[in-house]
């Protein structure tokens, strides 16, 4: 009975289960490894929004507006109830028009840079912002208001944009030829995260000249992430150049040409009839965020996210590392110990502690080479005293520079990850199918 019982847990059925037991619990200090790739991704956003809310933040834009107050009368009938005659009282209040731009024009180059603090680093920009265009002539006739009650000599242009802070100089248009500054204007709402730039009154019956009335004026912000500005204007055309190489368009418009290499050139032009807003509006300008569009400046594979992705094949990892062990102690007769198992499946979770703490000093290649190849090292080495024979140990050293390598390269991928990292598990089955086909799996 005793000679059975040690005959069935050295069989090759009881070495595999044991393996794959070994395999499951070594999930545990992998998980734990997880855990610190994500406190130091977490670290990474807090320095990062540390950085850009002392550089300045997002950029959002959209103007210029002209805005005319104009009067409108509430009617109240009081009725004496004496002499029971009606009395109808006017109680005149301001509203305000909101006239958009004919044409928008934008030109916007953008300079960006990293900034870094410790082991971690953020994008940060410096935008030049020229804008030119023209105003048709204001039509109240819609709502029926007469001449007397618009306030022509009221009028102002505003701007809404965030970022305020980050404004690099004094911003002043020119309307029509006539000079204007550009004042802030404080937002008490505390839903609103969007500030305003007004200028102070001027006559806007400059506007009423025959033709269309030209405006220009420029703006330039230090800000980080992105840039998104609202195309207003009846056609609005954008030019926008910057030396980012890896840039992400962003909202409800995408850039008609775009470029490659040290940078890229984009640019847009949309008609309102592709937004749903009219060129004037009464009473209260609506949010227009969600016909906004851009570019976002950022880091699409930071060496956290790598490092991430790549301890997600883990698993992978140590399940062939164990399988190919198995393999060559099934077909060579040479016992391996749990024990040695256990010693190998740490050196592969160590891997991923090298990784990122080489990372955060170097590139993510560098990185990488070098925690590989040490573990690579260590491991055929450390099989040298287990299985006897350079060839076996070789074969290792080559299979593990290969797992590696695939891993890598599934890394990089973004479009056709899932299609190369399914080619290549199909050929490593495949190839374990091969090896495998010989043995004995009676005992």
């Amino acid at each position: 009975m005793e000679t059975q019982k040690t005959g069935l847990l050295n069989s090759n059925t009881a070495r595999l289960v044991m393996v794959g037991i070994l395999t499951l619990i070594l999930l545990i200090p992998l998980a734990l490894v997880q855990n610190l790739i994500d406190e130091r991704a977490g670290r990474q956003k807090e320095v990062n929004a540390s950085i850009t809310a002392k550089w300045g933040g997002d950029v959002y834009l959209y103007g210029p507006i002209v805005r005319i107050p104009y009067t409108v009368y509430e009617e109240t009938v009081i009725v004496n109830e004496k002499t029971k005659a009606a009395v109808t009282q006017r109680k005149p209040t301001t509203e305000f028009a909101y006239f958009f731009p004919e044409t928008l024009n934008n030109k916007t180059s953008v300079e960006t840079a990293r900034r870094n603090y410790g082991n971690y680093e953020a994008v940060v920009f410096t935008s030049t912002m020229n804008f030119s265009g023209s105003y048709a002539k204001p039509d109240f006739s819609m709502r029926d208001i007469p001449e007397s009650d618009i306030q022509w000599d009221k009028a102002s242009v505003i701007i809404k944009t965030t970022n305020l802070k980050s404004i690099q100089d004094e911003v002043k248009i020119s309307v029509g030829g006539k000079a204007l500054t550009f004042e802030p204007v404080f937002n008490n709402s505390e839903n609103d995260s969007i500030d305003g730039l007004e200028t102070g009154y001027f006559d806007a019956k400059i506007l009423r000249l025959p033709g269309t009335t030209p405006f220009k004026f420029d703006i330039s912000y230090r800000g980080s992430n992105e840039i998104k500005m609202v195309p207003i204007g009846k056609t609005t055309s954008v030019s926008m150049d910057s030396n980012w190489k890896d840039p992400d368009f962003d909202g409800n418009f995408l850039p008609e040409t775009k470029g490659a290499g040290d940078g890229f050139p984009a640019t847009w032009k949309i008609f309102h009839v592709n937004r749903p807003v009219g060129q004037q509006m009464f009473g209260q300008l609506p949010d227009l965020s969600r016909f906004a569009f851009g570019v976002k400046f950022v880091i699409r594979v930071d060496e956290y996210h790598q490092n991430e992705r790549a301890s997600k094949y883990g698993f992978l990892t140590i399940g062939l590392t164990f399988l190919i062990f198995f393999l060559i102690q099934m077909i060579s007769k040479v016992r391996i110990h749990i024990f040695q198992y256990t010693m190998i499946g740490l050196a592969l979770v160590m891997f991923y502690t090298l990784l990122l703490s080489i990372t955060e000093h170097s590139s993510f290649l560098f990185a990488y080479l070098v925690a590989g190849a040490s573990v690579v090292a260590l491991i055929s080495l450390y099989s040298i005293s287990i299985l006897k024979k350079i060839k076996f140990c070789a074969f290792i050293a080559a299979s593990l520079s290969a797992l590696y390598g695939f891993i890598y390269v599934i890394i990089q991928l973004e479009d056709y990850a899932l299609l190369f990292g399914s080619i290549g598990l199909f050929l490593i089955l495949a190839a374990v199918m091969y090896f495998s086909r010989k043995i004995d799996w009676s005992n």
